[in-house]
């Protein structure tokens, strides 16, 4: 029996929902292209699958998607179009299935079909080890310049601890001797952490979050975690056990994971 009680203890239970909307400034729909022969979504929600969740839910506006994702037996929330984030858009849903307020769910992007099961699963594992956290998200090392300099790769610092000081879509940390004649001039950026858009959060940090109107430097970044570091949440940050695919943004970016897929 203790044994038992003990294996129980050690089981992860989480729950993942993947917020999707139709539009899209660059890619509009993209959700519902295909990639080797699938919807993108279909992909992300298998790898979600696949993390080993309580639950997979695709948190949707649009009928489209819902009629999409059910055609290949996913669990589907309706939800209002007026969310101005997917935290928001999953919290509607934790809401109306009555989670409870400890319960952790991970946000999984709807354009990331190369996702690693793993790190769904690392995410929430994070969170769980941290009581005191209210989120827990995933960072990898920048690998070259270009890729620090990109606005659109989100860059993360953080305390001792592992605890998230800023994101920001600029070159942080900035090491300013490194640089001294000018941005052109700099070669330096070793330390420098790319952010990896997947979340974990306890319900009730959820249900903070989506009472609070988007926050000042959220709206400046674009960045949903910043009101999150602005209404005085903490967020554990952790390196990533594997380096994650690219994200779907542009034209190019799906012809170059359908190529990933098909290899």
């Amino acid at each position: 029996m203790i044994r038992c009680s003990i294996a129980r203890a050690l089981v992860l239970v989480f729950r993942v929902v993947i917020p999707a909307r139709f539009d899209s400034t660059r890619l509009p729909g993209k959700v519902l292209l295909p990639l080797a022969g699938k919807p993108m979504i279909q992909w992300v929600h298998e790898r979600a699958r696949a993390a080993g969740a309580r639950e997979v839910i695709i948190a949707t506006d649009d009928v489209r998607i819902a009629d999409a994702a059910r055609r290949f037996g996913a669990e589907v929330a309706m939800t209002a179009k007026t969310h101005p984030s997917g935290s928001d858009r999953i919290a509607q849903a934790a809401r109306e299935r009555g989670w409870g307020a400890g319960d952790i769910v991970v946000n999984v992007q709807a354009d990331e079909p190369l996702i690693p099961p793993t790190l769904i699963a690392q995410v929430a594992r994070l969170l769980e080890a941290h009581w005191d956290a209210h989120l827990a998200t995933l960072a990898t090392p920048i690998a070259t310049f270009e890729e620090f300099l990109d606005p659109n790769v989100v860059k993360v610092v953080t305390d001792a601890q592992g605890r998230a000081l800023y994101f920001s879509r600029a070159p942080i940390p900035w090491d300013r001797d490194g640089a001294s004649p000018g941005q052109g001039s700099r070669m330096s950026f070793a330390g420098a952490m790319r952010h990896i858009g997947i979340y974990a959060y306890r319900v009730a940090a959820l249900e903070k979050l989506s009472l609070q109107l988007p926050s000042a430097l959220e709206l400046r970044e674009k960045l949903e975690q910043l009101r999150a570091l602005e209404n005085g949440l903490q967020i554990r940050v952790e390196q990533a056990r594997e380096t994650p695919g690219p994200d779907v943004n542009t034209a190019e970016d799906l012809h170059r994971v359908g190529r990933l897929l098909h290899a």
